[in-house]
């Protein structure tokens, strides 16, 4: 969970992470400054274009990461269905694809020793007035990168409930769900002792 970056090599691993963290803000407040389907769709094939001009081994890979959306996804769908308003409801799913896509990139060409160099220097002015600026730091960095790696393990304890019963797992899941939530954050524990703690 602590290395999640991509594996295979593209311009972007490197390209500074400030600059690349400062960019995913930009881009995300334009998604949100955008409110028609057509502009939101043109941004989203074009960054669709530039995961595939990385190969189709990177693209997939980015790809994998955006199944867990298919749930919000269908309830945008049935809502904005219901009330008739469809292209609000595509302008909000393209709005998430694309925001959460992006998201991926970044995480997927930035190594996490990278991402905390940035948030350390975020985050350094808190030290003056006694807040631990490093483990704030770490924290937002492996909060980052726990997103993705937790909805795929929720995404694979429903795939297997589904394989198992004909009943939509609902609720069901939330048990297994926090399960792998602790097992994560056990492992990642273990990770950071063998590294030398948080401090």
């Amino acid at each position: 969970m602590l290395t999640l970056t991509s594996p295979v090599d593209t311009p972007l691993h490197r390209w500074p992470a400030g600059v690349k963290l400062a960019a995913l803000c930009l881009f995300t407040l334009l998604l949100f400054r955008l409110s028609a389907p057509l502009p939101l769709a043109a941004i989203a094939m074009a960054l669709a274009g530039l995961h595939l001009a990385f190969g189709r081994a990177f693209a997939a890979g980015a790809l994998r990461q955006l199944r867990p959306l298919w749930p919000f996804l269908l309830i945008l769908a049935l809502w904005h269905g219901v009330t008739g308003d469809l292209s609000g409801g595509v302008a909000i799913a393209l709005r998430l694809i694309t925001a959460m896509a992006a998201a991926n990139l970044v995480t997927m060409t930035t190594r996490l020793s990278d991402m905390l160099a940035v948030l350390d220097r975020i985050t350094a002015p808190l030290a003056r007035i006694g807040l631990p600026a490093r483990r704030l730091s770490l924290a937002i960095a492996l909060a980052i990168r726990f997103i993705p790696v937790l909805s795929e393990r929720i995404e694979a304890i429903r795939s297997a409930w589904s394989a198992r019963s004909p009943r939509p797992p609902g609720w069901r899941i939330l048990v297994p769900a926090a399960l792998a939530a602790l097992d994560e954050a056990d492992h990642v524990a273990e990770a950071l002792r063998a590294r030398g703690g948080a401090g």
